[in-house]
């Protein structure tokens, strides 16, 4: 499979999901650059980079004109940025509900509408966010983070059939638990507040998955690779769950 002539852009691309996605599409030929805040992660990918905050639309702006610059029309754009964070609903500030808000839905907004004329003009395009399995079921103790996740399926399944002739396709990834640096700090706050030990944190973690096991980054990059392919070029408005049949 070729993305041969693609220029896709990566938000949150120095770590984990973003940075093997970003490794799996340029592998695949695709002209890649990756996006995030902090310049060091972006700097070890190897990989053209633009520093940049999601959640300010005049930044994405700014980072997109530079990466189209070096790199020509964006084809392809992956929404991965995101933050979770875990507070009783009882003890949660606006503040916390606003923060997760920005990143993980005005952020994929801001990015998505940053690279839609391209690919209007190309009459190609892939809109692709990651989300999570909780864009599509309720967790316990992280309803923000659910908030903001059920807000990017919502966005996935009406911009789909806004642009459906378009040629350009939208769609969400949702995967559950990924074995990530972010779940391993979930892992050591489990192992903070309940004594656990770090295996029956983990445990804990993966209890919902039927094949009793955390997600692995390859996985999620590869079914992006398949989205940006023209074998899916019918896939649109789906929430692509990835989390072993959980849902």
């Amino acid at each position: 499979m070729t993305l041969s002539g693609k220029h896709i852009i990566v938000t949150g691309g120095g770590t984990g999901v973003g940075a093997e996605t970003a490794r799996t599409l340029a592998k695949a030929e695709a002209r890649v650059t990756i996006i995030g805040r902090h310049e060091e992660p972006l700097q070890a990918q190897n990989l053209p980079y633009q520093l940049c905050d999601v959640t300010d639309a005049g930044a994405v702006v700014e980072a997109f004109n530079a990466a189209r610059s070096q790199q020509g029309p964006i084809s392809v754009v992956i929404a991965n940025a995101g933050i979770a964070d875990s507070v009783p609903f009882a003890q949660m500030a606006t503040s916390q509900l606003q923060a997760m808000l920005a990143v993980n839905l005005i952020g994929v907004v801001n990015v998505w509408q940053a690279a839609l004329a391209d690919m209007k003009a190309a009459a190609w395009g892939r809109l692709i966010a990651i989300a999570s399995t909780a864009g599509l079921k309720g967790y316990p103790y992280v309803s923000a983070y659910c908030a903001s996740k059920h807000g990017v399926i919502g966005l996935t399944r009406a911009l789909s059939l806004e642009l459906a002739a378009t040629g350009i396709t939208v769609n969400t990834i949702c995967p559950s638990f990924i074995e990530t640096s972010m779940l391993e700090r979930s892992i050591a706050n489990i192992i903070e507040k309940t004594g656990m030990s770090e295996d029956k944190a983990r445990a804990a973690l993966y209890a919902k998955n039927p094949q009793k096991r955390f997600i692995q980054t390859d996985e999620i990059a590869g079914t992006v690779l398949w989205l940006c392919s023209e074998i899916a070029r019918s896939v649109n408005g789906h929430a692509l769950s990835v989390s072993g049949g959980e849902i």
